[in-house]
């Protein structure tokens, strides 16, 4: 097994492969999948395809094929969770402070009323022209790093054959014949280790990415960061972007999470904010 570690969408990305051959190209596909996502779908580029249709005022914008992907998905997302995980969070995110990249520093959200989240509805897709409401505003956050995670273990592995472990900020992904034993995963929070044999894993947590008594999970009920819950949530699905999807939902459902969590069986790993320790839908004790 080797290794590979670099910067990337605001976080770290790891690359692991089975074959040390393979780690020069399986590189080469995921910086190039995560080089696409980058422009398409971040926040905080100026020249990204997502920025120009933010910035449209509710005129019809062409994009690309990446950027109509990653709409995709974070709408079936936004069906799936009952809108709690939701595309149409961009305003009230710039709202609470979360108006630049996290590493130049957030600003105090105190003095800024709440934004309303409009409904994904506020998203019309018509072939590659989107248009957006207006005052409405994306953030890809809860979907587009989960889907390059994928996209990116697929690409390396469909190149080299190799097995392949992607992990993009605690979203990982996998392809390929696991190693013997499965691939192993520390779990930050608590320190327990899981062995993973394919599909995703994630966790969303309220104890990174905060500032001034905010974080970065919105529930677009209140336009405001989520009451905490739980601090953070794991879970295990058959795509890091479907594992993704369901801890972030998680985080905003609270209480009812892992009622929520178990009738979709999806294993999942739940830590209180004191700190208890849920176990749901098989995940192991």
């Amino acid at each position: 097994m080797t290794a590979a570690s670099w910067p990337a969408l605001g976080t770290t990305a790891a690359l692991l492969v089975s074959a040390p051959e393979a780690l020069p190209a399986a590189r080469r596909e995921v910086e190039s999948e995560l080089a696409d996502i980058d422009a398409a779908c971040s926040r905080f580029r100026a020249d990204s395809e997502l920025t120009r249709l933010n910035a449209a005022g509710g005129r019809p914008v062409a994009v690309g094929p990446r950027l109509l992907e990653a709409l995709a998905a974070a709408l079936a997302v936004a069906e799936q969770t009952g809108g709690r995980v939701t595309p149409t969070v961009g305003r009230a995110l710039r709202a609470i402070g979360y108006d630049r990249d996290f590493a130049a520093g957030l600003r105090e959200p105190a003095t800024m009323p709440a934004a309303r989240v409009p409904a994904a509805a506020a998203i019309r897709v018509d072939g590659a022209a989107v248009t957006l409401a207006e005052g409405a505003e994306l953030d890809l956050g809860a979907t587009a790093k989960a889907l390059a995670a994928d996209r990116a273990a697929a690409a390396a592995h469909a190149a080299t054959g190799a097995a392949v472990l992607v992990n993009l900020g605690g979203d990982i992904a996998l392809a390929g014949m696991p190693p013997a034993g499965g691939w192993r995963v520390l779990i930050e929070d608590g320190g327990e280790v899981v062995a993973l044999r394919g599909g995703g894993l994630a966790t969303s947590s309220t104890t990174v990415r905060r500032w001034g008594g905010a974080h970065h999970i919105v529930d677009p009920a209140t336009g405001r960061s989520c009451r905490v819950v739980w601090r953070t949530a794991t879970v295990a699905a058959r795509t890091c972007l479907a594992a993704n999807a369901a801890a972030t939902a998680a985080i905003v459902r609270g209480e009812t999470a892992p009622a929520w969590l178990a009738a979709r069986r999806l294993p999942s790993r739940l830590v209180h904010a004191d700190g208890r320790v849920a176990r749901v839908a098989g995940w192991p004790a």
